[in-house]
């Protein structure tokens, strides 16, 4: 049990889920100022401004440089994945989404025709644009260095 107790007091795992959570919470503030209403699913769902998947890895590569050094091979590691991770936001996700897109409008249309199909529509909003996973990187890092000067 101590084990799994430790694991909070783990500062840049703390760090890099809040974040997380931040970039999230921002998601919720960016709806409700856009559409005047507050949807809860913002704050689990992919895609939109900022990338909380960026948010994260900015912070955990930024946590890792701080405390293992920026010449050290975990920051290395951390700084590839975080590459990875964003690349994969920016571009195969967004692609998925933008043939998800495609796929809702040929259903849509055969739907006009009276076809006999499942109506399931298919989550458009999966990726990032490039600027999206920017502004959750920055805002990852700025949580991260922010955070280990209070903490």
């Amino acid at each position: 049990m101590k084990e799994v107790s430790e694991i909070f007091h783990n500062q840049i795992l703390v760090v890099a889920l809040l974040a997380c959570f931040t970039a999230q919470g921002i998601k919720l503030i960016i709806e409700l100022i856009k559409n005047r209403k507050v949807n809860f699913r913002h704050l689990v769902t992919t895609g939109g401004m900022p990338s909380a998947h960026s948010a994260l890895v900015g912070a955990l590569a930024t946590g890792i440089g701080q405390t293992m050094g920026w010449s050290s091979p975990e920051f290395a590691i951390a700084c590839l994945f975080a590459v990875i991770v964003m690349y994969d936001a920016a571009g195969v996700r967004q692609a998925a989404g933008k043939q998800a897109k495609l796929l809702n409008q040929i259903v849509d249309e055969l739907f006009q025709e009276k076809h006999n199909l499942n109506e399931e529509r298919l989550k458009e909003l999966l990726g990032h644009t490039p600027f999206q996973v920017l502004v959750g990187l920055f805002l990852g890092i700025s949580i991260s260095m922010l955070s280990f000067h209070v903490l």
